[in-house]
């Protein structure tokens, strides 16, 4: 043995040869008198030159050596001082014994490493020792074994990337120790410090790395391209394997890559080293389960299992991260006294979980920051604005309004941020890539922001975002052309994106709503957060059509119920209008109908200076809930007016909505041939102006007029089609109106079994929606289809349902209709007296004065 590096690796055998912890070891070198702190020991464990005597002195008697092997120990240490003197002086002493079949780690392996008869050179050993615990890593180790194929024709290296403390360097070290018995020659072990203050230089790593097999200070090549020959002409004979941890670039390991077949190299890095011809090996945080055995193995069974909820807050506190989840349960570890409670709840308290999580010189927010210095000013400041951002996970565009930027530089900036793991590539979304931040990288860059950036210029970011997200989502509901509102928030859309980038995005505005949802929630919750009230209430309003096609009523109640109020409160009365416009469509399709003219009222009362188009609207959505309760003469004339404004503003979709819905009242009363001509009519406006609801819609009302005439061929192709635009468009609870409908025709054909399959599937949709009214339509279509099977027992139960949700919903036409139904089921059955009891009914149901007065409530977009 010739080199402090290899006497130091030798320590390190025996050190692992004895099986005992850094803790352990001090409190025997206490008890033989010794003073041997573990922090001493780990660092004289890990690095290149060589302990003082008394500390290997120290160190050997505590691993159980006697006093004899003790003495070898420093005998040897003194005889590498001389060995290293005399060769400075030109004097070459004789080579090193080599052991002879000793087990490594072994007494007597070190023995004969120490002993100066053997006749070769020994084997490096500068691994670091084995990170304890490590968990949760079983399926990466054995994908690194199958990548370092011991079969490959050149050396392989593998490079493992992942964010800062997610555990590359422990899964590195494992690696080399388990690859040992591969690669006699030796194992060679460097931190590079890329991403510190001072990284290692090719230059010296060369010198550290020749020294450890063994070239002498005199042989020593003054310069780097000699230092690569020589390092690359000793390894090319050699079984080596050789870990350069923590590099910042490929040109900082590239020289240092063994060029010998039989070698192999195993590279990590926080950057992903694209110019790296290398094998790779992504490293990512911990799942819930990974996270709570590393948290078990380092504090025991017991104390995570008394208390289980604290210790699982804090490893999803922690996000996963094993340096985070390390660090928490090294303080508790040190604190057996501690509650897991106690940490817990310092993690909740975000101001401080970057301070909290810090032990010792080991600190997450230190280890983060490494790579945030090394990033330009122009990714740092993106970080810092991305920090701001709502929600989960976030798309180009979003980067692009808050730095006031194109979106191709945006995504640039985005791909320097994945590049150092600052940023997550998320969920792949149809319209492309969305990114995401760690919790603990945000809490920095928030950090960062609140201290860099001043309060104005956030939230003039903020803004713009609001502005872009205004711009998309107004821009995507023209697209889709599916809504009649004649509502629009141009005044609000304060940063647009080019054209070209919008119409990329907007390809499928459905689909890019879908990718964009939670986001876009999110945006207006913060915004109001921040009391920018109009701003949000708009952006609200713009997502009525998406929220609407897409059956989302919970957020659709929620968010624009939150901003009205903020609205009212503000006494912003023209965003206010326009919610309770938006508020009565929805109550509407909810079977609320007082809510929904109580809304529908406002919107009219508050309506001044918004315009025609949107009178327009608010007018239609009124006399659609006067029509549902059988007011037909109130409805008729707020229909005629809303077509009326329709017509004069070109507001084709508000006039096809009020038109079918004149149309309809003509069914209901029975004048079919005058409904199927405004049906017709419908039809052409809404096909000319590419309205798909509207012909949906058109195409439902259609079916039912030609039901009516007796004509099932035609009426069920009509359904068909409805059904076959509302799925195009995403829109289930509209195509379940025409598969109600298409179900009911089929069981008056004679298809029974097709027929009730299609109505059960439409009962399931209905009570999921919560419809209480297309829920009655169905049972009612259910029940008939029982008396054409001659069950009337069973087609009485159904009808009774279907007449007890009418009575509910308060719509008499239906009430009527489903009264029917439910008397033929008891003349079928032999009840004469009761089935005319019910048609009486029935007739004077039909004849209920209009303006009684709203009876509770009911559907929908057009139950046709």
């Amino acid at each position: 043995m010739r080199t402090a590096a290899e006497f130091v690796a030798r320590l390190r055998a025996l050190k692992s040869a004895s099986g005992l912890s850094y803790r352990t070891l001090e409190r025997k070198a206490r008890r033989a008198g010794d003073q041997l702190p573990a922090s001493t020991i780990a660092s004289a464990l890990n690095r290149l030159s060589l302990p003082s005597e008394e500390i290997v002195a120290a160190l050997v008697r505590a691993c159980g050596s006697d006093p004899a092997v003790v003495q070898e120990w420093i005998e040897a240490r003194r005889a590498l001082v001389q060995w290293d003197h005399s060769a400075a002086a030109g004097v070459v002493p004789g080579p090193a014994p080599d052991p002879s079949g000793a087990p490594p780690g072994s007494e007597e392996y070190v023995r004969h490493r120490l002993d100066g008869s053997a006749g070769r050179q020994s084997a490096p050993f500068l691994l670091p020792p084995v990170v304890s615990p490590f968990v949760g890593r079983d399926d990466e180790v054995a994908e690194a074994l199958r990548l370092l194929d011991p079969n490959a024709p050149a050396p392989v290296t593998l490079l493992v990337t992942g964010p800062a403390g997610v555990g590359k360097t422990a899964l590195a070290v494992r690696l080399g120790h388990l690859l040992a018995p591969r690669f006699p020659d030796g194992q060679l072990y460097i931190d590079l410090q890329g991403f510190g203050d001072d990284p290692a230089d090719p230059f010296t790593v060369l010198e550290a790395f020749l020294r450890a097999v063994g070239v002498r200070s005199s042989a020593m090549p003054p310069d780097l391209t000699s230092r690569i020959h020589l390092y690359r002409t000793l390894l090319a004979q050699r079984e080596m394997l050789i870990i350069l941890d923590n590099a910042l670039t490929t040109r900082q390991v590239s020289n240092l890559l063994p060029s010998g077949r039989r070698c192999a190299a195993i590279v990590t890095s926080r950057s992903t080293l694209a110019d790296l011809s290398s094998r790779r090996l992504p490293l990512n945080i911990l799942d819930s389960t990974a996270g709570l055995a590393l948290l078990r193995e380092m504090l025991g069974r017991g104390r995570t299992t008394a208390e289980s909820e604290a210790a699982r807050f804090i490893v999803e506190t922690c996000g996963g991260l094993p340096l985070a989840v390390w660090v928490a349960g090294a303080r508790l570890a040190s604190r057996p006294h501690w509650p897991l409670a106690k940490v817990a709840r310092a993690l909740a308290d975000e101001q401080r979980r970057l301070d909290e999580l810090a032990v010792g010189d080991v600190a997450v927010r230190a280890s983060l920051e490494l790579t945030y210095r090394g990033m330009s000013a122009p990714a740092q400041q993106s970080l810092q604005l991305l920090s701001l951002l709502p929600g989960p996970d976030f798309a180009g565009w979003a980067l692009a309004a808050l730095l006031d930027t194109s979106l191709p530089h945006a995504e640039a900036i985005l791909d320097d941020l994945v590049e150092v793991h600052l940023a997550e590539v998320g969920p792949i979304g149809a319209t492309g890539i969305r990114y995401g931040l760690h919790d603990l990288v945000r809490l920095l860059g928030r950090e960062r922001a609140e201290r860099e950036i001043s309060r104005e210029i956030r939230a003039a970011a903020l803004g713009r975002l609001v502005g872009a997200s205004v711009y998309l989502a107004d821009l995507a509901a023209n697209i889709l052309s599916a809504d009649f509102h004649g509502i629009t928030q141009k005044e609000l859309m304060s940063w647009r994106l080019p054209a070209s980038d919008a119409d990329q995005l907007l390809v499928d505005p459905v689909v890019w709503f879908n990718d964009e949802r939670r986001f876009l929630i999110a945006v207006i919750q913060q915004a109001l957060d921040a009391t920018e009230v109009a701003p949000a209430a708009g952006l609200a309003t713009s997502l009525t059509t998406f929220f609407q096609v897409g059956t989302h009523f919970g957020d659709w109640e929620r968010l624009q119920g939150r901003a009205l109020k903020a609205a009212l409160h503000s006494g912003d009365r023209r965003s206010a209008a326009k919610l309770h416009r938006c508020l009565g469509e929805l109550t509407t399709i909810l079977d609320r109908y007082p809510e929904a003219l109580y809304h529908f009222e406002q919107a009219l009362l508050l309506a001044d200076g918004l315009g025609p188009a949107y009178r327009a609207s608010a007018t239609a959505g009124l006399a659609y809930v006067h029509r549902l309760l059988g007011q037909y003469a109130t409805a008729v004339r707020h229909f005629e007016q809303a077509a009326a404004l329709a017509r004069a503003t070109g507001n084709i979709n508000c006039l096809v909505y009020a038109t079918n819905g004149i149309g309809v009242i003509d069914l209901e009363q029975g004048r079919i041939e005058a409904a199927r001509t405004r049906f017709e009519e419908c039809l052409r406006l809404s096909r000319t102006a590419n309205y798909r609801p509207g012909e949906a819609q058109a195409l439902r009302a259609l079916g039912q007029a030609h039901r009516l005439l007796g004509d099932y061929p035609v009426a069920a192709t009509c359904f068909r089609q409805a059904v076959s635009i509302s799925e195009d468009l995403g829109d289930r609870l509209t195509a379940t109106h025409a598969t109600c409908w298409l179900g009911d025709l089929l069981v008056r054909q004679g298809a029974h079994a097709e027929g009730r399959r299609l109505l059960a599937r439409s009962l399931w949709t209905y009570r999921e929606f919560g419809n209480l009214w297309g829920e009655a339509a169905v049972l009612n279509a259910l029940a008939a289809a029982q008396l054409a099977a001659g069950r009337p027992t069973l087609a009485r139960r159904r009808a009774e349902s279907a007449v007890k949700l009418w009575r509910q919903v308060g719509s008499p036409t239906w009430l009527a209709a489903g009264l029917d139904t439910l008397a033929e089921a008891h003349r079928m059955a032999g009840d004469i007296v009761l089935a005319n009891r019910i048609r009486d009914e029935a007739t004077v149901t039909r004849t209920i004065p209009e303006d009684t007065g709203p009876v509770p409530g009911p559907p929908a977009i057009a139950s046709w």
